[in-house]
């Protein structure tokens, strides 16, 4: 009889499960108001207008419009439908 337990595949299998992070919601996209429009990890990429900032740093959106994003300042933004549609007539 051993006195020690054999070392076998009990060593293994113990990797996390992913966390699903990203951007859900792209440039141009509609969305609406509550929908997740990216999960992140602290704040790579800020809150701008009528988006709002989750316990966890997720972005979401507050209004039903359109996903904007601004690299250069690292924010995104939700644009109401109205006002999208008048730039586009005007």
């Amino acid at each position: 009889m051993a006195t020690k337990k054999g070392q076998g595949t009990s060593k293994n299998g113990r990797d996390s499960q992913s966390k699903r992070l990203g951007v859900k919601k792209f440039g141009g996209e509609t969305v609406r108001a509550g929908n997740i429009i990216k999960r992140q990890r602290g704040t790579p990429t800020r809150a701008g207008d009528n988006v709002g900032t989750g316990r966890d740093h997720t972005l979401f959106a507050l209004i039903d419009g359109i996903v904007e994003w601004n690299a250069a300042k690292r924010r995104v933004s939700v644009k109401p439908f109205s006002a999208v549609a008048a730039a586009t007539i005007g």
